[in-house]
């Protein structure tokens, strides 16, 4: 079983120039559109209730947050130290049209550019699974992971849906994790792919 036993904030970056020194790989980048769940997932794993705040306003938080994680192998003692990495969430609303370009233009530079980032973590609601924003950013990540990076998609809030409706997701997305946060749902199984993941040395792809 896999914990995540100590977790702090650590700093807010507004592009990749000012993001923390880091001489290691082990950065886990959590990114989805605004109110599917990220910030409530990210207290669920940290077993924190206010790590990363929650908003009811879309696109209120323009920065990239840092957050420090230990996780904790309990089968064998070991410990990986991270970073989850919560950045801000895209398809907002009512913000002016120079502050999105601004925002986009470096959250992209960011996802192409940090070589310290080893997993990106797509999260998207199993309510609307084929969006054309979500379409569109797994194109990018796509096209952007480098080697020895990784990609996990994600799909949030899977409470809502009927078991005729899940089969037919998990079947259209298999290789996709499946989480309900209320319900505390599939979050075991994905700190597992965290851990196993940053101590992986294979090359870019998409679990």
């Amino acid at each position: 079983m896999i914990e995540v036993v100590d977790s702090a904030f650590v700093t807010s970056a507004p592009n990749i120039a000012l993001a923390p020194e880091n001489m290691l790989q082990n950065e886990v980048v959590f990114m989805a559109r605004s109110n599917v769940g990220k910030s409530s997932l990210l207290n669920t794993l940290s077993r924190r209730r206010s790590l990363a705040k929650v908003s009811g306003t879309p696109g209120k938080t323009r920065l990239i947050n840092y957050f420090g994680v230990t996780l904790l192998n309990r089968e064998d003692g070991q410990k990986q130290e991270a970073f989850f990495v919560d950045l801000p969430g895209f398809g907002y609303a009512k913000v002016s049209k120079s502050i999105k370009k601004d925002w986009e233009k470096n959250l992209t530079q960011f996802i192409a550019k940090r070589a310290q980032i080893k997993l990106f973590i797509h999260l998207r609601d199993a309510r609307h699974p084929d969006l054309e924003i979500d379409a569109s950013v797994d194109a990018f990540l796509q096209e952007s992971c480098q080697e020895n990076q990784h990609i996990l998609q994600i799909f949030t809030k899977i409470d809502k849906l009927n078991q005729k409706e899940l089969s037919r997701l998990k079947a259209a997305y298999p290789h996709a994790l499946m989480i309900s946060n209320s319900k505390k749902k599939g979050t075991e199984r994905l700190l597992h792919v965290i851990y196993e993941t940053l101590l992986t040395e294979e090359p870019c792809d998409t679990l």
